[in-house]
């Protein structure tokens, strides 16, 4: 990877839930690898499309309505264009704040069901991505020295954004303002390689997924930062790699942390139960987690670990190299493992294909990028789409081999381009945003955003937030009238 700039980036969404919510605001910065300002940064609103009703809760928190969107922003198609020819440039590091496991979705989604390839941008042209959340804590666990680190009211350890910059007297003017966050994590990004740019530079170095794999398959423990490790233990441990997950690229890592006997006993339906989570489980969970090569984990070999650094994880290489060892004995637990896991996704297949059924006429084509790769002999006639003029778009539904990107060239004719659908393709629209936001009954979208709205009334106070949400409701009022007529 000829890696020339970062590009730091934060998105402000109507949801949680990259498939069916949208983006609303996308700001970035690009940096040299210094993490010296480049050019002015980016600070975008896109308009919100009238099939969809954004998450109440969601605009209380960024404070962006639909209105302003539509008042100040660009279509999605505008952003995907700008965002191809200016920002997604050959060397480009893409990063951000937890961006790969929530801004990264919805870039994905957004050039998807914009006929743009969804992963290219982050890997083509000695591009790539990374991420600082793991990052600070790695840092927090292992090389602490000259930050300062906050902690939640109980007690907590916390890496939050917000509290990161407090405690550290650095510039963040309004936490979930995309702008202002993507600021605020260069200034940690700063922070971070200022105090410990050893431990920095090797994180950023072992990012891609080669090194990754190299440094997991090669048998010996490794020292493991994750959101998914408690908070007590700094979210650190030492994991192994035990086999690969039989129905994913994911590698399967065992926490060393924790004595293997009791699971080594263990039937495939007794292991199965071990791995459920559940908040009230008195015994141990089973101390194994997916690992995703691709996602710029942070890890790094166990000679990172000094004295003082075993002390803040609570953790030492003697207690490692005895679970190690006992590990390795347990003949046939990865065969165990390997079967439960395919259970457990059995079990999960089973589930989505009961809803599958149930919402079949519902399936939505914006929702269905992960249900296999896009044709070889389609991306070039996705490319032609793009240059086409509105008025032709529509001649390339038929050109199409796959379906998902038939059913959504009418949807991105409408959402771009409404002053180009003919009376036929208008009316189209209108029952697909009907089947989107009033179908149902009280299970509709409409109904569920009207009930929060409701909640959220009686509850808040603030008149910032009331006022939000009086504009959410005519937001709602303005786009559901037109499915009545």
């Amino acid at each position: 990877m000829n890696t020339s700039s970062f590009f730091f980036y934060d998105l402000e969404t109507s949801g949680i839930n990259a498939r069916t919510s949208r983006i609303m605001q996308f700001a970035g910065q690009r940096t040299d690898l210094d993490l010296n300002p480049i050019g002015e940064p980016y600070n975008i609103l896109i308009k919100l499309s009238d099939d969809v009703l954004p998450d109440p809760d969601a605009i209380l928190l960024t404070g962006i309505t639909p209105q302003q969107t539509l008042q100040d922003g660009i279509t999605e198609a505008e952003f995907c264009k700008l965002f191809m020819e200016e920002i997604s440039v050959p060397g480009t590091c893409f990063l951000g704040y937890n961006t790969i496991r929530f801004d990264d979705e919805f870039m994905r989604f957004l050039l998807y069901r914009n006929f743009y390839d969804p992963y290219a941008w982050q890997w083509k042209d000695g591009n790539s991505r990374w991420d600082l959340l793991d990052v600070t804590r790695m840092m927090r666990a292992l090389r602490p020295e000259g930050i300062n680190w906050p902690f939640t009211a109980e007690g907590v350890c916390t890496n939050k954004l917000e509290l990161m910059t407090k405690e550290n007297n650095l510039m963040h003017d309004a936490a979930h303002d995309a702008l202002s966050d993507v600021t605020a994590t260069i200034a940690v990004a700063k922070l971070v390689r200022d105090k410990q740019p050893k431990m920095f530079d090797y994180l950023f170095s072992i990012r891609n997924k080669n090194d990754v794999s190299k440094l997991v398959l090669s048998g010996q423990p490794f020292v493991y930062s994750s959101g998914r490790y408690p908070s007590e233990f700094i979210k650190t441990t030492v994991a192994v790699h035990i086999g690969m997950h039989p129905s994913s690229q994911n590698a399967l890592v065992y926490d060393l942390r924790h004595d293997p006997t009791p699971f080594l006993k263990m039937t495939v339906e007794e292991l199965v139960d071990a791995w459920r989570y559940t908040k009230d489980r008195e015994s141990i969970r089973l101390p194994v987690k997916g690992l995703q090569f691709n996602r710029a984990p942070a890890i790094a070999p166990l000679s990172v670990l000094d004295d003082e650094s075993k002390k803040r994880i609570q953790l030492d290489t003697t207690t490692v190299e005895k679970h190690l060892a006992i590990l390795k004995s347990g003949a046939g637990f990865y065969d165990k493992v390997a079967k439960a896991a395919e259970q457990m996704n059995l079990e999960r297949d089973k589930r989505q294909a009961v809803q599958f059924r149930a919402q079949a006429a519902a399936r939505n084509p914006d929702e269905q990028l992960y249900d296999k790769f896009i044709p070889d002999q389609d991306r070039a006639k996705a490319t032609s789409l793009l240059k086409a003029q509105p008025a032709e778009i529509s001649s390339f539904a038929s050109s199409f081999s796959d379906e998902r990107l038939k059913n959504l060239v009418p949807l991105y004719k409408a959402r771009n381009y409404p002053k180009f659908l003919t009376d036929e393709e208008r009316s189209a629209w209108e029952t697909h945003r009907e089947h989107a936001l009033v179908e149902g009954g009280t299970g509709s979208r409409l109904a569920q955003f009207g009930a929060r709205l409701q909640e959220l009334g009686q509850s808040e106070t603030d008149e910032q937030k009331q006022y939000l949400l009086e504009e959410l409701r005519l937001y709602a009022e303005s786009i559901v009238p037109t499915l009545e007529n």
